[in-house]
């Protein structure tokens, strides 16, 4: 049985092809180029005129060779920009939070990706996520620090249909004993961080290069004064508290809020502050993963917040309104991702935010 590998130069892909090969399994690997930093006007992304994605290719080949296994590679930079990248920039002008990593395993990875594997004459392909299917259920990876089901959350039944996850039974830190105990190359290689393909950034002067931000006012969402001055509402996000602009309170200032049309960017202050706390929302553009509809389960805001207790409502098959108690920064443009136990169940975007049945006017 053929299985075609995305082959990222990272240890979690590289473990993955080595684990199955030792399986029996006929390993082809596959390397995707998503972003070009010269194309794409990244300067940051350019070290001695190389791109860091060339870099990545190198040790995937690198990796493969070692493990004697092809290597093929396929461009799609254009994709990335049209389905991924644009929607990222689409919704920073919207005063949303973007999900990027999200529409990247929808459009991209489990999609055009696996097109392209079938070419190859794969039987199943397989990703370095930590990630669990069984029986057809999608599960949270062992390692819960590890644990991408979130990112998941878009990705169709079908498109998981024929999937493999050969790293989601393990915690990272035996996938790196693997790599070193067989002479894997990259088995000391920091793991990717950031925009998913692209890598980490100065965040705002990275926007920069593609939105121009304009200068507003900082308003205390309490007393309605002006605090101060921001940069462009595209550079900030809901529940952030450093590099906001504000200085010489005793309380902590959190962003709270922001008015696209207005241009001001809303602060609160005090970590418990309620302008931070909701208790219900209304969640679009619904993936059912499972054929399960609890009303009752856990729900993730945010990929490294805490599960919290939620009530599920079944407006129709594109909506549900969740219902929870005092949920901090929650933020439309954010996926909203539903477990049950250890399975991922469901996943959408955030459309509004309410409190105490009004909708939070300073999230509109």
């Amino acid at each position: 049985m053929r299985v075609v590998v995305g082959m990222s130069g990272g240890v979690d892909s590289a473990v993955s092809a080595y684990l199955l090969k030792k399986e029996g399994y006929d390993v082809v690997g596959l390397f995707m180029k998503n972003w070009d930093s010269n194309i794409n006007n990244d300067k940051e992304g350019i070290t001695d005129g190389v791109c860091p994605q060339e870099l990545d290719y190198r040790d995937a080949k690198n990796v493969c060779d070692e493990l004697c296994i092809p290597l093929y590679r396929v461009d799609f930079i254009k994709e990335y920009w049209d389905d991924v990248f644009k929607y990222f920039l689409d919704e920073l002008q919207r005063g949303r939070t973007p999900n990027p990593d999200i529409m990247c395993n929808k459009y991209i990875k489990f999609d055009l990706f696996k097109k392209e594997a079938k070419k190859l004459g794969a039987d199943k392909i397989a990703t370095g996520h930590y990630a669990r299917l069984e029986n057809g259920r999608l599960l949270r990876g062992v390692d819960s620090n590890k644990d991408q089901t979130y990112f998941l959350s878009q990705v169709s039944k079908t498109q998981l249909e024929d999937v493999l996850f050969p790293v989601g039974n393990l915690n990272k830190s035996e996938v790196r004993k693997i790599a070193k105990e067989n002479n894997i190359p990259v088995y000391d290689k920091k793991d990717s961080t950031g925009i998913c393909f692209i890598g980490e950034r100065h965040y705002q002067e990275f926007v920069a290069n593609y939105l121009k931000g304009k200068e507003g006012n900082i308003i205390d969402v309490e007393t309605k004064k002006v605090v101060g001055k921001h940069k462009g509402l595209m550079n900030y996000t809901i529940g952030q508290r450093r590099n906001v602009g504000l200085s010489g309170d005793d309380k902590r200032h959190y962003v709270c809020g922001k008015d696209s049309k207005e241009n001001v960017l809303y602060v609160a202050y005090g970590e418990d502050s309620k302008y931070l706390l909701s208790d219900s929302c209304i969640v679009e553009n619904m993936n059912y993963i499972s054929d399960k509809r609890p009303t009752k389960a856990t729900a993730k805001f945010r990929y490294r917040s805490e599960d919290i207790d939620v009530d599920i409502e079944y407006l129709d098959e594109n909506h549900i309104k969740v219902n929870y108690k005092d949920g901090k920064a929650v933020t439309p443009g954010q996926a909203c991702v539903i477990y049950l136990g250890e399975e991922c169940l469901m996943g959408g975007i955030i459309k509004q935010v309410f409190k105490d049945g009004k909708e939070l006017w300073y999230l509109k």
